[in-house]
């Protein structure tokens, strides 16, 4: 399913984080891939719905819209963690 949003320039969003040891970086870890992880089970789950014909025209319309936002917010954890892992090294 592709992106329908227009093509815009990207920005930087920086974050400070106060944590206490490396311990807290290993939990915010996987803190977010617990939320990678049910936000992929609910993507798929939307995705086997809306494939196998489930719901009205209608219905159908407001899952197709719901897995596009599913997988953006999985893009933005995936870039998340990407982020955490390179300042945690």
């Amino acid at each position: 399913m592709a992106d329908q949003r227009p093509e815009a320039p990207r920005r930087v969003l920086t974050l400070k984080l106060p944590i206490d040891d490396d311990a807290d970086v290993a939990l915010l870890r996987g803190a977010l891939l617990a939320a990678r992880a049910s936000e992929l089970a609910e993507a798929r789950r939307r995705e086997l719905r809306h494939s196998a014909g489930y719901g009205s025209d209608s219905a159908r319309d407001t899952m197709t819209a719901e897995a596009t936002q599913r997988r953006r917010r999985l893009e933005l954890l995936d870039r998340l963690l990407a982020a955490l892992d390179s300042v945690a090294e």
